[in-house]
């Protein structure tokens, strides 16, 4: 799965010279919360984010009036609170490799750019959030099975033999490493829904094998 197929191409931008007060007006319409900052000919520069629009913002108790917060907002520019040459993300790089970096970083978004370095679009946890409900098939319903396995080559193949063995169709395989001991795995499969009599005889066979840990409709 590639950032280029999931992330948005509508990107707002700003240049440099844009005021801090015009870019906090972009990203308050776009519902925005980081705005990435271009040159001319729309490379990336910067990145200016709702964080750094509050710390460059002058305090409460400040002793200056309305007309003199409002010219000073109006006067100091996005290159002198972005953040510099940015962490990025090219379009052919893989939707779970940005998600790794928004993790990490804590990041809600990561600007996406071409060989050039121009900016091509943006990806946001909202994207992310969209691939992830495509991928597990839920739109589709059905019952979603959930299997404590080994690590091991072949696994996975006596819980599909079952399957086919029940003529269940099967609409996603997902993994997870982060709940199971050593060499185990959570593995989160979703079928679609079967007669009454087969599910039922189809989920005793799985909960002799012991590896059952959950199974739910949707």
């Amino acid at each position: 799965m590639l950032v280029g197929d999931w992330m948005s191409t509508d990107v707002a931008t700003a240049t440099e010279d844009v005021s801090m007060i015009k870019a906090g007006r972009i990203m308050r319409d776009k519902k925005i919360r980081r705005l990435p900052v271009v040159d001319k000919d729309g490379k990336l520069v910067g990145i200016i984010s709702e964080r750094d629009l509050k710390a460059a913002s002058p305090s409460t108790a400040t002793s200056l009036d309305m007309y003199e917060m409002t010219y000073l907002l109006s006067e100091l520019k996005v290159k002198a609170i972005m953040t510099k040459d940015p962490v990025r993300i090219r379009r052919t790089d893989t939707v779970e490799r940005a998600a790794l970096i928004m993790r990490d970083r804590k990041f809600g978004s990561l600007p996406v750019v071409d060989e050039t370095n121009k900016v091509v679009g943006i990806i946001t946890d909202t994207d992310i959030f969209r691939l992830f409900v495509s991928i597990t098939g839920i739109d589709q319903g059905g019952i979603q099975i959930g299997l404590r396995l080994g690590v091991a080559e072949g696994s996975l193949k006596p819980v599909l033999d079952e399957l086919r063995r029940f003529e269940a169709r099967i609409v996603s395989i997902l993994s997870s490493y982060d709940r199971g001991g050593p060499g185990q795995r959570d593995v989160s499969i979703r079928i679609q829904g079967l007669p009454e009599t087969r599910e039922r005889e189809l989920r005793a066979e799985l909960e002799k094998t012991g590896h059952l840990l959950y199974w739910t409709r949707d």
